[in-house]
């Protein structure tokens, strides 16, 4: 099995013995001594594992530095994963939430440790040896998300978690805000795109949960089955709205062999694997399970797009501050216009 842990960088510790201290008692084994290593996946929240010996558990905080209003928000995250496990299994439970920074500077949760295979820019060792692993892997994902599309929100107590009415045209607004807060230059391109989404939105289905972050690399396979999906991560912006926009999420970071380089270049996936399903298959499973009209799917991968170039440019801005000295994000700089690129690239192919 993989392991995606590290010792905690430098900059993103905390004090080991307040946590330790606030946890004692509150969970099986937590009387145990403590080790924290950190999680090397991802590039927003922070995630640590707490070993207890006996027992593991995950603890997830936000980035260090200002954060954009609503994002990264551990009570939401608290709220969904408290409950969601019993409805979609796949969805790690969450046990405790601590709203006090004072413990380790920021709110933050507990969850469920789950073990298996994270896919990231290759295939694992686990899967090398099997040659239809990509096609098993595209096929879970994408019927993994048309399973948590069908979720029964109501009955878990959920019907409050957000206000889908309106959600694709505040989506579009947000995150054009986010970006003018952002950008350390201006992109015309981006101000183009803005305008083709506001005059392009369709109407949307009824609506659903959405992960608001669904990819490859937020989902962990069993060992032993790369079609076998046994969790998905990152859960703090999950609402309710047009499950579309997940669709939209997922196609904005797959890529296949045929994509220009700057396409490649912001995938969160094995590049250059044509044993991947393409986007079109991706999108057609969906709609065999669903049911659901596809034919403004290009719309919400425009916006996944435009989405895309303004976490980027958060996450960017936060390095050029010195809010965060991960080297990961040193190059961002360059994307940034690439990926606002492709989200034109993509409105004006579906204009």
């Amino acid at each position: 099995m993989s392991d995606d842990t590290a010792p905690v960088r430098p900059d993103e510790r905390f004090d080991e013995t307040r946590l330790h201290n606030w946890l004692k008692g509150k969970l099986p084994g937590t009387e145990n001594p403590l080790s924290v290593r950190q999680f090397t996946g991802g590039v927003a929240n922070l995630t640590y594992l707490l070993d207890f010996g006996s027992h593991q558990y995950v603890l997830r905080r936000p980035p260090l530095g200002p954060v954009a209003k609503h994002a990264h928000d551990m009570g939401r995250e608290f709220k969904v994963l408290s409950v969601l496990y019993q409805a979609f299994p796949k969805a790690p439970r969450a046990y405790l939430y601590c709203e006090d920074s004072d413990v380790i500077g920021s709110p933050f949760i507990i969850e469920e440790r789950r073990q298996g295979v994270v896919v990231r820019k290759s295939i694992p060792p686990e899967f090398a040896d099997i040659p239809n692993a990509p096609q098993r892997m595209s096929q879970a994902l994408i019927e993994t998300l048309a399973e948590f599309h069908a979720v029964d929100f109501e009955a878990l107590g959920l019907s409050d978690l957000g206000r889908p009415e309106g959600f694709i045209a505040r989506q579009i607004e947000g995150w054009r805000k986010r970006w003018d807060a952002a950008k350390t230059e201006d992109l015309p391109i981006m101000d183009e795109v803005y305008a083709w989404l506001k005059a392009n939105q369709p109407e949307s289905p009824p609506p659903t949960l959405v992960h608001n972050d669904y990819k490859l690399d937020n989902v962990m396979f069993a060992v032993d089955d790369p079609g076998r999906i046994v969790a998905v991560f990152d859960w703090d912006m999950c609402t309710l709205g047009d499950p579309f926009s997940d669709l939209g999420a997922l196609l904005t970071y797959w890529t296949e062999p045929t994509d220009p380089p700057y396409m490649q270049a912001i995938a969160q996936m094995p590049v250059g694997d044509s044993r991947f399903w393409s986007r079109a298959q991706l999108i057609e499973r969906y709609a065999e399970i669903s049911g659901r009209d596809m034919s403004d799917v290009h719309f919400y991968h425009a916006l996944g797009l435009f989405r895309l170039t303004v976490i980027a440019a958060q996450i960017y801005i936060r390095y050029i501050r010195g809010q965060t000295k991960d080297e990961r994000f040193a190059g961002l700089g360059t994307l940034i216009p690439l990926i606002a690129q492709a989200a034109h690239d993509v409105a004006m192919k579906s204009a």
